[in-house]
């Protein structure tokens, strides 16, 4: 049957646009779409071929694997082609491809070997006489690009084959790639240099490999697996995939830790599954498995088709990224008064999740990726974390496409809208009096970590917010049987639960009291040291940013090094004496590194002496600047803290909840160690706490470590009592089984009296 006119067109179409994406990939590294779009466009292609065979050309991309190499390197021809795998989709297409290697094979089930599919960049190694010769990567599948000054420069992949049994020469295939942390530690350095970040971790894969300069590539950490081979010489592997494979290993070449041997199918499925579920949990970026037929002579048996194997499918994953179109650019208003800009989208499925919504960040990444409201855009969502906008396919920008620029009013309350310098973020001024801020603040307030108020959710923060009962935290005790009640899915018996829980929120502790007012920056960590660094609320309150950061200490130039080398130098000369000028004399001092005349012209003005300069500690030394004075508080967070009890505001709010006749908030005070009677049962104990208590486990567990107690979560020798509640579970026959003392609560309270 002649192909139709339409047919014709869409083929040329077709190819053109799968040309231009190869270029952008495999050439410029800047890809317009993510992998799911291209596999549509080629699987089309694919489809129309088949159906009219004589439109396929020699040089049609389903010909062909890849793009042209890039002229800045030198031609590599590959003695074995590399080709592509052919792709499943779902459990069906897997299925399929059993199905035809069973029929080929005349065989009632196959041994797989499968492993992750690592997104990354395809390269093959080629040793001779156990030494690496070359490197190059997969280019179009016949030919490709010399990189072999750069793959050298990775230290998984050996300039020197281990032990002496391997083949004359041995080509090994392999996917170089860029763990998650690599990708993160390459683009915070980029960002802090005001340079281009990479989209992804196989950008940078690619982007890294292709240096001419391999200096830049070694400072890259670049890693390898390697998974298959080429040619083989003067020598033979084993007669398995997995054996081979494990030869190799044992010749130092690293393969996947996640390689497992699979009988059947059903087994391979079932691999699949796990892989996906642990695919966040990976260092490394995978889209899929690869399964491959184990014994080496069924795959010389099945053989190839024109650009993949018969032996072997990449079983890929639901696409983390998707195409769609961005409808519009809503501002969202935080906790914090932070202004996120957020993607309305047409729905689209991404990662096997419906996405109508994406975060776009701030005004800046709209800004430098030139994000408009009407285009196409692509969408990632990788595991848990929210969907993100991480491009546009301007190509298909409409000619009514809009720009996006931030509000300068609050959308919520009106109030204006500033950035503070440093910051990307763009803030509301209108603090606890913006009903955006106020609901984030109260929901925090009443979280388990915080204020822990049972019961007092997401849904019944907005009704009480919404209708007027609730304006800030301290009006939550203010609360009345009636007002409870009459909201929307509360009745009497739910009023007095949450009552009772408000009761019960008011005994707390001073580090929780702090963490609950939301102080921006201040997590439970620093709400802690603040605790115990000023002790009482009125000191805290009225806290000085000096107070809490001293601007600078030690001498400007001498870091950890030189601190380090000064104070071991006085320490093991410990009869020297100085000889004319002081500074002189320090600079010519066989220290190393080296001082410079600053330096020393520095130390002798700080220390005066040879006794000062001697008694001086590295600390003493060593430049920083904005010290903490409490531990894990900088000079940000000090600002934040600051600037929060500054605001009358805030200082009203927490009078209110402190405040006997209202709220009623209060805490044992905080005590030093040494404030604690030595003769405490709890100094120095061991405590385990199981089974359900009345108060929070959280709240038992500050205050036994405030007294000196060490809580842990088993039971050994070593535990010195066991705190047990309603149903204790095996922990309390294992404590008496070991003879330790098991307290109940009431107990407890009479020892905390003792305190």
């Amino acid at each position: 049957m002649r192909a139709p006119a339409d047919a014709v067109s869409r083929v040329e179409t077709l190819r053109r646009q799968i040309h231009h994406h190869n270029y952008r990939y495999y050439v410029l590294d800047e890809p317009e779409i993510p992998d799911a779009e291209y596999d549509r466009l080629m699987r089309e292609l694919q489809a129309i071929e088949a159906q009219y065979p004589e439109l396929v050309t020699a040089d049609s991309p389903t010909q062909r694997v890849g793009a042209e190499p890039l002229d800045a390197f030198a031609e590599v021809v590959h003695r074995v082609p590399m080709l592509s795998l052919e792709n499943a989709l779902d459990e069906a297409e897997m299925r399929a491809f059993d199905r035809r290697v069973r029929e080929r094979l005349q065989s009632e089930a196959i041994t797989y070997v499968g492993e992750p599919k690592l997104d990354g960049l395809a390269i093959s190694l080629t040793y001779e006489e156990g030494v690496l010769r070359q490197a190059a990567t997969r280019g179009d599948g016949r030919r490709g690009e010399d990189v072999t000054a750069q793959v050298r420069t990775i230290r998984s992949v050996p300039l020197r084959l281990e032990e002496e049994d391997w083949p004359a020469l041995l080509e090994v295939r392999g996917e170089v790639f860029l763990p998650k942390a690599g990708f993160e530690a390459i683009n915070a350095r980029a960002r802090d240099e005001g340079g281009k970040t990479f989209a992804n971790p196989r950008n940078a894969a690619a982007g890294s490999l292709r240096q001419l300069d391999p200096r830049i590539t070694a400072e890259r950490p670049l890693d390898m697996f390697c998974y298959g081979f080429g040619a083989v010489e003067g020598g033979a592997l084993a007669d398995t995939q997995r054996g081979s494979l494990a030869l190799i290993k044992r010749w130092g070449l690293r393969i996947s830790p996640e390689l497992k041997v699979l009988e059947g199918v059903d087994d391979c499925i079932g691999y699949h599954r796990e892989i996906a579920a642990r695919r966040d949990t990976l260092d490394y970026d995978i889209d899929g498995v690869v399964f491959k037929v184990n014994g080496l002579a069924d795959q010389e048996a099945l053989g190839f088709v024109s650009r993949a194997p018969r032996w072997a499918i990449a079983f890929k994953f639901p696409p983390q990224e998707e195409v769609t179109r961005l409808l519009d650019i809503q501002v969202q208003v935080g906790r914090t008064g932070a202004l996120t800009p957020v993607a309305r989208l047409e729905p689209v499925q991404v990662a096997g999740v419906s996405v109508t919504n994406a975060t776009l960040h701030n005004g800046d990444e709209i800004r430098r990726k030139d994000i408009r409201i009407g285009d196409t855009v692509i969408v990632r969502r990788a595991g848990d974390v929210i969907p993100q906008v991480v491009g546009v396919i301007k190509e298909r920008r409409p000619s009514d496409a809009r720009e996006f620029e931030m509000p300068t009013r609050c959308p919520v309350c009106g109030s204006e809208v500033v950035r503070v310098e440093g910051e990307a973020a763009s803030r509301c001024t209108g603090g606890l009096f913006c009903p955006a801020q106020r609901k984030e603040t109260i929901k925090h307030f009443a979280s388990r970590r915080a204020l822990d108020i049972e019961g007092l959710g997401e849904e019944l923060v907005e009704q009480l917010v919404d209708r007027g009962l609730v304006k800030d935290p301290a009006d939550l005790y203010a609360l009345t049987h009636e007002q409870i009640a009459g909201l929307e899915r509360m009745g009497g018996k739910s009023a007095e639960n949450l009552l009772t829980a408000l009761e019960r929120s008011s005994s707390t502790t001073f580090a929780r009291f702090i963490y609950a007012l939301g102080i921006r920056e201040v997590g439970e960590t620093n709400a802690r040291a603040l605790a115990a660094h000023f002790k009482t609320l009125e000191a805290l309150v009225s806290v000085r940013k000096n107070d809490l950061v001293i601007p600078e200490r030690g001498i400007e130039g001498i870091g950890s090094k030189k601190a380090k080398a000064i104070v071991d130098f006085f320490f093991d000369h410990p009869n020297l004496s100085v000889e004319g000028e002081f500074a002189d004399w320090i600079c010519g001092l066989q220290l190393r590194p080296k001082l410079n005349r600053r330096n020393c012209v520095a130390i002798a003005d700080r220390f005066e002496t040879l006794d000062g300069l001697r008694a001086a500690t590295a600390e003493d030394l060593r430049y920083e600047k904005d010290v903490g004075v409490v531990e894990g508080i900088g000079a940000t967070i000090a600002d934040q803290i600051v600037g929060f009890f500054a605001e009358p505001h805030n200082r009203e709010v927490i009078s209110k909840l402190v405040d006997p006749e209202h709220a009623g908030i209060h805490w044992a005070e905080t005590k030093t160690e040494a404030a604690v009677p030595t003769d405490h049962p709890f100094v120095g104990k061991t405590i385990v706490i199981t089974g359900t208590l009345s108060r929070p486990r959280e709240r038992i567990k500050e205050e036994l470590q405030a007294l000196g107690a060490k809580v842990t979560v088993s039971i050994s020798k070593k535990t010195d009592y066991l705190l047990a509640g309603e149903d204790p579970g095996s922990k309390l026959d294992k404590a008496r089984a070991l003879g330790v003392r098991v307290l109940s609560e009431e107990e407890l309270a009479t020892l905390l009296d003792r305190s």
